[in-house]
């Protein structure tokens, strides 16, 4: 059986994996067959069974790739995102490996022709990203960074650390589909808008009229905040607009109550624990914990190289999809 036409596709390339996991069972069982008549019967009908597995492997791969289809595709796979990074534990250094990763994200946008727009940001005195907002737009931009959202972690020797210790930092990461018709309605009671002068960059009107939007959804505690905007007008239509989006999601929801039970589960506490993917720096290696698996160069995937970790998730996604 020939899986050379599925290896270089995202949505297939973990069947043709599994198949070959499937394959070195099945020559191992094969090499049993010298042993005892028991032996020999329990090992023929375990690959016999293994075959049949292979089977319906190659059968899966030839539907996906006919269809089009795979991986849990849905509407938000269809959509624009809002891209928020947040510090976490670490310091200074957490906000360092925030704005990283945004640089990251950013470089791979470009890389895939998509927009990225800043939609607000903290910055601490070094530079780092206490929290960054981005809005990105293009063709399957959810679809491949919907993977993204949960704790990111990086282990190094920070340039301030003078006895050469390895710190461990996080950042967190929140993935927010953009509905073409989310029409959430919100109580304009449970509103408390804010306006502050923007400041940076943007031209002196931010920074000396009050340009900056905040919008707090109270029974939630759900804060959005725009402020690339020039004008008081388009950020707060900015952040309504993921404010609207943001509590859709939640609505749309099975797995939580509430908006900050939703964002929770996509942020988390940013403890070290709480991990999907660790950048280990002295070992030249980025491991992501969900598929078990890991990529070197570090320094090409901060430059944007993110498409052999994406299509390895996304052929893990249509894996567990087909067997749903």
């Amino acid at each position: 059986m020939d899986w050379f036409t599925f290896r270089d596709n995202s949505k297939t390339a973990y069947l043709a994996l599994e198949a070959d996991r499937l394959r070195g069972r099945i020559s191992e069982l094969e090499r049993l067959a010298t042993a005892d008549q028991e032996i020999k019967d329990l090992a023929a009908e375990e690959a016999r069974e293994l075959v049949e597995q292979e089977k319906a492997l190659y059968t899966q791969a030839e539907r996906i790739l006919a269809s089009g289809t795979g991986a849990g595709a849905g509407l938000s796979d269809q959509n624009n995102l809002i891209l928020e990074i947040r510090a976490g534990a670490g310091g200074e250094e957490s906000a360092l490996f925030a704005s990283e990763l945004a640089a990251m994200y950013q470089r791979y946008a470009a890389l895939r022709g998509w927009s990225f727009n800043l939609v607000s940001e903290s910055k601490t005195d070094l530079g780092g990203y206490r929290e960054v907002v981005f809005e990105v737009v293009g063709a399957e931009a959810c679809a491949e960074l919907k993977y993204e959202s949960g704790v990111h972690r990086i282990q190094r020797v920070p340039a301030t650390e003078k006895l050469g210790r390895v710190h461990t930092s996080t950042a967190s990461i929140a993935i927010i589909p953009i509905l073409p018709t989310a029409t959430f309605e919100i109580n304009p009671a449970d509103i408390e808008v804010t306006f502050s002068r923007s400041g940076g960059a943007g031209g002196q009107n931010v920074n000396k009229v009050e340009t900056a939007v905040r919008v707090l959804h109270k029974p939630s505690g759900m804060v959005v905040r725009s402020t690339s905007e020039r004008s008081q007008s388009r950020n707060r239509d900015k952040a309504f607009l993921i404010l609207r989006n943001k509590l859709a999601a939640v609505q749309e929801s099975t797995a939580a109550g509430t908006a900050a039970e939703e964002r929770r589960q996509q942020i988390g506490t940013a403890n070290r624990s709480e991990k999907i993917r660790t950048y280990n720096i002295s070992q030249d290696r980025v491991t992501d914990h969900r598929l078990k698996q890991s990529w070197h160069n570090v320094e090409r995937i901060f430059a944007g190289d993110l498409e052999p970790i994406i299509k390895a998730l996304q052929a893990a996604d249509t894996l567990l999809y087909s067997r749903a």
